[in-house]
């Protein structure tokens, strides 16, 4: 077993496929095939289901895609510390987080982090907080933006941004006439929510609840784009940052109110594991987002 190989495992584990996995590697199909069966031959079992979804890891995969991520993570640490003494910014940096994030407020950081750092490779993803939170874990993500409260002992957590929630209405909707509403009004009409249990929902709970009155859920998701879709439609209206509805409303495309006699807000974090060492790209990260956090509040 060697670094090259673990890595070909690693880019199959993660891309659920040989053929992306090789697009990633910049390398043959035929030889990645090859030291996976050669990895398989000499642990003696299978690493990988091969199936009709995919390319996914078996319970020994498993094991082996946390070894290969602890390796990845060290490798690309010890190169980053070596770079450091040469005055120069190398590597790599995943950063993860929730899609409102990933949308409207990622793409203008790493656009100057790339200009800053062209030498840094830059990687996203994007999914719910607990699966961000088992990658990062898992050394397959080095930091991410994800909304609060979150305290485990394990985690470093940075606050960074105060979002605040308006209350998005389509276009011609009763509440959208009027300069701010409280949470009585808007218990009025069906509601287009956050999925339960999310930590931007406990945000909706905590006004809504101040109502004491029945809720009308007509839908419930963590998608911010199907949020706004089914509130265009007519079927509800929801609170949402105003970062994700900003430029539709400058474009008037919705209405969007104020909630009364309160700044109702949402708290974003940077996320990293704790440890005794940082790498270079993440400082890097976290100095810039310090320099811009204005623009996102």
């Amino acid at each position: 077993m060697d670094v090259r190989q673990l890595d070909m495992f690693r880019a199959v584990a993660e891309e659920r496929s040989f053929t992306r996995a090789a697009e990633r590697l910049h390398v043959s199909q035929s030889a990645i095939s090859r030291q996976v069966k050669l990895l398989e031959e000499e642990l003696g079992g299978r690493l990988l289901h091969r199936g009709a979804r995919g390319a996914t890891p078996t319970a020994p995969g498993e094991l082996l895609l946390r070894l290969a991520n602890r390796v990845h993570r060290d490798m690309h640490d010890v190169m980053g510390q070596i770079a450091e003494t040469h005055g120069l910014l190398r590597g790599s940096l995943t950063l993860a987080g929730g899609m409102t994030v990933c949308m409207h407020v990622l793409p203008r950081v790493l656009k100057r982090y790339r200009r800053l750092y062209p030498g840094v490779e830059l990687r996203v993803v994007s999914g719910p907080t607990e699966s961000i939170l088992r990658q990062l874990r898992a050394h397959s993500v080095d930091m991410a933006l994800l909304t609060l409260p979150l305290s485990d002992p394990d985690l470093e957590v940075v606050p960074v941004i105060d979002e605040e929630m308006v209350v998005v209405t389509a276009s011609g909707h009763p509440l959208s006439r009027q300069r701010s509403v409280d949470a009585h009004a808007i218990a009025r009409f069906p509601l287009i929510l956050y999925e339960a249990g999310s930590n931007s929902r406990r945000v909706q709970d905590r006004l809504l609840g101040e109502a004491e009155l029945p809720l009308k859920v007509a839908m419930e998701t963590e998608n911010v784009e199907i949020i706004k879709a089914m509130v265009g439609a007519g079927l509800g209206i929801t609170l949402i940052p105003w970062a994700a509805i900003a430029k539709d409303a400058r474009a008037r495309r919705f209405g969007v109110t104020r909630v009364r006699g309160r700044q109702l807000t949402r708290q974003t974090a940077w996320i990293t594991l704790k440890s005794d060492y940082v790498s270079r790209p993440v400082t890097a990260m976290l100095e810039l987002f310090q320099s811009m956090r204005k623009e996102f509040g």
